[in-house]
């Protein structure tokens, strides 16, 4: 992912918390907030120390950003992402991260149909 791909100020996760909208599942919590004039998406990420220590959470991080990075025709662009992980996301590998993330997405309806 590219440094204008993430959400990096605390203002701007403040900005998500507040005007965005969340939705949920027991792994991921995703804040999503329309950002408009910006051509691609962006996320930003939260992973708790009671989540676990420093390799267990870059892990989680690790996991998160390739989902999306394998989604990015999926997802909707101009949109703000803000994904907290919560603890069974610590339990899981790569493929069950990304298929919750998918499925938390889908409740957001913000997967959109691949256009071939």
């Amino acid at each position: 992912m590219n440094k204008h791909q993430r959400v990096k100020k605390n203002a701007e996760f403040q900005k998500i918390f507040k005007r965005g909208k969340s939705f949920a599942n027991r792994q991921f919590v995703v804040y999503c907030f329309e950002k408009e004039g910006q051509e691609d998406f962006r996320i930003g990420l939260s992973v708790s120390k009671k989540i676990g220590n420093a390799v267990t959470r870059n892990r989680i991080k690790r996991y998160i950003r390739q989902a999306f990075l394998e989604m990015k025709d999926e997802v909707k662009p101009n949109i703000d992402y803000v994904i907290i992980a919560r603890h069974q996301a610590a339990t899981m590998d790569f493929h069950e991260s990304k298929k919750s993330l998918q499925h938390v997405l889908k409740i957001a309806k913000m997967i959109q149909k691949v256009r071939e």
